[in-house]
């Protein structure tokens, strides 16, 4: 445990998005507790951190499993101190058609995406509370603002998450602790890489600044909101996505 360093929460932080937020505040002189769902994930999280700071370490959490929340942030508490910067980015995709969605499809996402922050969060606000201080940054998504066909759990959940955190921050603002969200848009990763050619331009098309946008994009706005700079911002979202979506 660090003495110097203010300690950061990522989960999902094994690739794309997550991977790139937690490298970010590592950077920024955070020591950064990433977790993913594999121990192979975990791993791969600890040796990439490590290259930056040897403080930075890595746990297993499957967020959508209340009994090993609970656990793993207890222990986190225990090993590490209170978070001063949460990041809440782990979550899953479970797309189909509404008229051919099951109930698992539902369930699976809102559950992970909606209800596994709410788990991480109930875990950390009462020692969050008592350190008075801390930023809470939940990553949502430009389609829990605009929709989008084949991922009505997805959207839920993003709009449900981004009604949450307005909630969760009129409750603890007055303790120092900020909650807020950001909502990439289309963001250049492993997934997009994989897309027919007539897709992407699809996606271009619609997309003001005919660009999709770079996992460093997302990871510099959560550091600003984890810094002072943000200090008088809470219940917000952030949208990144390149004009795609104003308002």
């Amino acid at each position: 445990m660090s003495d110097q360093k203010p300690l950061a929460l990522v989960t999902g932080a094994s690739r794309g998005i997550g991977a790139a937020i937690a490298e970010r505040l590592a950077n920024d002189g955070y020591q950064v507790i990433g977790t993913a769902t594999s121990d192979s994930g975990a791993t791969a999280i600890r040796e990439r951190l490590a290259t930056i700071d040897a403080a930075n370490n890595a746990v297993v959490l499957n967020i959508a499993d209340a009994e090993q929340t609970a656990a793993t942030i207890k222990h986190v508490l225990a090993d590490y101190g209170t978070p001063a910067v949460v990041v809440n980015n782990a979550g899953i995709t479970r797309d189909n058609l509404f008229l051919r969605m099951s109930d698992d499809e539902w369930d699976a996402v809102v559950n992970t995406n909606l209800g596994g922050v709410f788990r991480v969060c109930k875990a950390l606000a009462k020692p969050m509370i008592k350190q008075k201080a801390g930023s809470i940054i939940n990553i949502s998504s430009i389609i829990g603002t605009t929709g989008n066909a084949g991922q009505a759990n997805y959207a839920a959940a993003k709009a449900g998450l981004e009604g949450f955190s307005r909630s969760l921050a009129q409750e603890i603002a007055s303790r120092n602790i900020r909650v807020n969200c950001i909502a990439p848009g289309f963001i250049q990763t492993d997934m997009t890489d994989v897309l027919p050619e007539a897709q992407k331009e699809a996606i271009l098309a619609s997309i003001p600044s005919k660009a999709l946008g770079q996992v460093e994009d997302i990871a510099g706005a959560v550091a600003f909101l984890a810094g002072e700079d943000s200090k008088y911002i809470t219940g917000q979202t952030i949208h990144v996505n390149g004009g795609m979506n104003m308002g």
